[in-house]
């Protein structure tokens, strides 16, 4: 939509595409999201703060990756899978709320925001609320939606099945007024461990990549 809150365009998100250059090509710049909401018919509408395209250059579109270790596998044995999960980025005057990824996925010991996939017909404001205290204790109020991240890759997913992946994040902004001692309630999930970093101190943890370029845009 435009300041005017007129709507622009409309189109679905198709597997492995990312909403930047998908817009470029409908002649629109996405220049930052507004909303994630569902209609009346319960399907989730991304909404963006946009602009016709006036000679910029289109976005860049990283190819999908490929988990190293795959051998090759035939595409009939492949499962496509599109998740949208949200997340949020909460600060307190303990710091950055973090969570370190288990076993249970393919970025075992390093850390990344706390959040998850959204259920059926839940709202994604909803969702990180959840995720935020399944995954930490804490209780978070909730801010403005501030980042779309997409990444598509084939891979093994937990149970060892080979997907063609395709991950849609949501990020907000969140604060805990009242800030505790970080506990993973949702044990044996994709969560080992929750903490508070200091801010000062950030760039010394071992992020992921998404979430390294994520914090960097969002953060001082």
């Amino acid at each position: 939509m435009d300041l005017s809150g007129a709507e622009l365009y409309r189109a679905p998100l198709p597997h492995g595409a990312d909403p930047a250059p998908l817009s470029y090509d409908l002649g629109f710049i996405a220049e930052q999201p507004l909303d994630a909401r569902r209609g009346p018919d319960g399907e989730l509408t991304l909404w963006f703060l946009a602009r016709p395209v006036s000679g910029e250059r289109r976005p860049p579109e990283r190819p999908p990756g490929r988990d190293p270790s795959l051998m090759v596998v035939a595409p009939e044995q492949t499962t496509t899978r599109q998740r949208v999960a949200a997340y949020a980025v909460v600060l307190s005057d303990r710091g950055l709320l973090a969570t370190q990824y288990s076993d249970r996925t393919a970025v075992e010991g390093r850390w990344g925001m706390p959040g998850g996939g959204i259920d059926v017909g839940e709202e994604p404001a909803d969702t990180v609320v959840r995720e935020v205290h399944e995954e930490t204790a804490q209780t978070v109020e909730l801010g403005d939606l501030v980042a779309v991240q997409t990444s598509h890759w084939v891979g093994r997913n937990p149970e060892g099945q080979v997907e063609d992946f395709h991950a849609v994040r949501l990020i907000y902004r969140g604060t805990c007024p009242e800030p505790g001692d970080p506990v993973v309630l949702d044990v044996g999930g994709t969560t080992a461990d929750a903490r508070w970093i200091p801010l000062a101190e950030r760039r010394s943890i071992t992020w992921t990549a998404n979430w390294r370029d994520a914090l960097d845009q969002l953060l001082p």
